[in-house]
């Protein structure tokens, strides 16, 4: 069956074969996974088989197979991110602060003074959390339209919505229905520039690990993939992760992880929006150290992104 006819036939089939509860559904192929990603971000299917597919796939769990069709569909919409051959980093910041502050804007600055084009790309995807996005507003850097080309030593904040309208609506079900979907996987994955650049992306549970590692080795992105702060893509300050690197297909652990916290704990700031901004212009300006774990995050970025 050829792709012009699969499409015709739109995703009911696709739901019939994940819908079939834990046990019963079957996995999708890459080209499957492929073609009905590319139908929801096209935005040819109704809110109904929307939501259906979403608690499908949240039932029966995604296979990197069909996150590497996922990711193909995804990468052939992105509006893109020129970089020629700039060193570029890319941090996707969806989750938000809840019981620490979000740090993710203070990694995008440091790497960005070493020289490095940062790109961060984001959502609200919950409203009781505080967003990157809100500090990076009261530090003074606010997303901007269009999306610009990828510049040495600058942060760029793109809203998820100008990357692809149909991958913010992907996202949304989430508001409606009250839990994840692949899409929140898929924007911790993707690169969204038209060139090689480093995704720094990030897992809450263990079982993400091995999922998020097997999608990079599938597609062969680069990426540094650690277990970040209440899901964000920054190392938690109060201690060590451990850190993978991915590359054509192969994977380096670059950092072990350090068992228990930090001897001396760093003082954090509160959850608030103006003081993570705070605290972040005192690290950057050197009245306050940068968190230990952070700090190392920064320098195996940057082995990985300037050789």
């Amino acid at each position: 069956m050829d792709s012009a006819t699969i499409r015709i036939m739109g995703i009911s089939h696709y739901i019939k074969d994940i819908g079939r509860g834990k046990d019963g559904a079957r996995a999708l192929n890459r080209a499957q996974a492929t073609d009905l990603m590319g139908q929801i971000l096209d935005q040819q299917v109704s809110d109904l088989e929307l939501g259906a597919f979403c608690i499908a796939m949240r039932i029966k769990g995604e296979t990197p197979e069909e996150m590497a069709g996922f990711l193909d569909a995804t990468h052939a919409r992105l509006n893109k991110v020129t970089i020629g051959q700039t060193p570029t980093v890319v941090l996707p910041s969806y989750n938000g602060a809840r019981k620490l502050p979000v740090l993710t804007p203070l990694l995008a600055l440091l790497l960005a003074r070493e020289g490095v084009a940062v790109v961060v790309h984001g959502a609200a995807t919950e409203d009781k959390r505080v967003s990157s996005q809100a500090v990076f507003a009261h530090l003074g850097v606010n997303a901007a339209a269009p999306v610009r080309p990828a510049a040495a030593g600058q942060v760029q904040c793109i809203p998820t919505g100008d990357l692809h309208p149909g991958l913010e609506r992907l996202l949304a079900v989430r508001r409606v229905v009250g839990l994840r979907n692949p899409g929140h996987s898929l924007v911790k994955l993707m690169n969204p520039c038209n060139g090689p650049a480093l995704v720094v992306s990030s897992y809450t549970h263990p079982e993400y690990l091995l999922s998020m590692s097997a999608t990079f080795a599938l597609t062969g992105q680069h990426a540094l993939l650690l277990r970040g702060t209440e899901g964000e893509s920054v190392a938690d300050a109060r201690r060590t992760p451990a850190m993978d690197v991915f590359k054509d297909g192969q994977t380096r652990r670059v950092q072990e992880q350090k068992e228990g916290s930090l001897l001396q704990m760093p003082e954090l700031p509160t959850t608030d929006a103006a003081a993570t901004a705070l605290y972040t212009e005192q690290v950057l300006q050197g009245s306050l150290p940068v968190p230990v774990a952070i700090a190392m995050q920064v320098e195996h970025i940057l082995r990985e992104v300037i050789r």
